[in-house]
């Protein structure tokens, strides 16, 4: 209820706020619009973010990046947390739903991993409360990697390189090698998944010149259109749960009936068709667009949410404005080396094929 109060705020203040986009462009005022952006967003860290209940140690994330890039934790020797949150290429795969075991679609758009430490809670719907809980979710997904808990453990303590990396990553533990220890070392691994210096948080920290008048305009306008609302913090999102469809609801091909969004997690009538808002960091490297990934053109997702969130056609020089400052959230990207993973042994499962149903 609360949500929805703060929602039709927003909505009842944008003829105001509307007024004052569509006028002609005025001289930007850096020091005013630094001081307005800084009350509502922060820039990424330079450092990787404290974890709740999971120390960030050097042996951690090693391990971590070994299992994050290692098939052998899927059934089939051939997927891993890589194929779907491919660091190459934004932390997502570029794929309307993810192609899992036995080439199955999975029902929603694959997020991106990168500065996904600092969301709320993890999936569209939150139904993961962290990382850890997260990673284990697509492991054992018949439509995703199509494993077993057991059979992970079977598989990782077959190779000894594993087990004395487990060691070092949980020192004191009789039996460090477990499913819940695999989650806490990708946990690790995806805190360090963070994208810093990117020119907004530049312009966060005072550089009036690192972006362009356009990506400065698009800010304003961001801003005074009520995109913040939803879209705050050091995320630009991924801190609250929202209806996609406030004023408007998108068509069956954006906002597919069937799926219920946070319906499915709460099961209370009113989050049906409720999402977590999307983090907007890097979102120029990210498309397709929107829990459906139906939306390829950066452009025509924001005009969308314009008419579904806001109850407005944004003009095409309002889009277009929003669109640049959305290009100016593209951080520095990890720099990762992909590991030389140690050898199967005659005592590693063997994988279970892809076969088509």
């Amino acid at each position: 209820m609360a949500r929805m109060m703060r929602l039709a705020m927003v909505v009842t203040a944008l003829p105001l706020a509307f007024g004052a986009v569509s006028a002609v462009a005025a001289p930007i005022d850096d020091a005013a619009l630094m001081t307005e952006a800084k009350a509502l967003f922060e820039p990424v860290p330079q450092v990787v973010p404290k974890v709740s209940g999971n120390a960030v140690t050097g042996e951690k994330v090693e391990l971590g990046r070994m299992l994050f890039f290692d098939p052998r934790l899927s059934a089939s020797q051939l997927l891993s947390c890589n194929t779907c949150h491919n660091l190459g290429m934004g932390g997502d795969d570029n794929l309307e739903t993810s192609v899992g075991h036995g080439w199955q679609r999975g029902p929603r758009n694959a997020p991106t991993v990168l500065n996904a430490v600092f969301n709320v809670a993890q999936f569209w719907d939150g139904r993961a409360a962290d990382l850890k809980e997260q990673a284990k979710g697509p492991i054992q997904a018949g439509v995703e990697m199509n494993n077993q808990p057991a059979v992970v453990v079977e598989s990782l303590k077959s190779i000894p390189t594993y087990v004395e990396h487990f060691k070092r990553a949980f020192p004191g533990e009789a039996d460090p090698v477990t499913f819940d220890n695999v989650a806490m070392a990708i946990e690790a691994f995806e805190a360090t998944l963070i994208t810093p210096a990117s020119p907004f948080d530049q312009y966060l920290e005072g550089n009036a010149a690192a972006m362009t008048d356009a990506q400065k305009r698009g800010l304003k306008t961001f801003i005074d259109a009520g995109c913040a609302a939803c879209h705050g913090g050091v995320n630009l999102g991924g801190q609250d749960y929202y209806p996609f469809g406030v004023v408007e609801r998108p068509g069956a091909d954006i906002l597919p009936p069937e799926d219920k969004g946070r319906f499915t997690v709460t099961q209370t009538a009113a989050d049906e068709y409720v999402f977590r808002a999307v983090p907007l960091r890097n979102v120029a490297l990210t498309a397709p667009y929107f829990h459906s990934g139906n939306v390829w053109d950066l452009n025509q997702a924001v005009a969308v949410m314009g008419t579904a969130q806001l109850g407005r056609d944004l003009s095409d020089a309002e889009v277009a404005d929003i669109v640049a400052f959305l290009h100016a959230l593209t951080g520095e990207q990890p720099r990762v080396e992909y590991p030389i993973l140690p050898a199967s042994t005659n005592a590693t499962p063997r994988p279970v094929l892809m076969m088509p149903n």
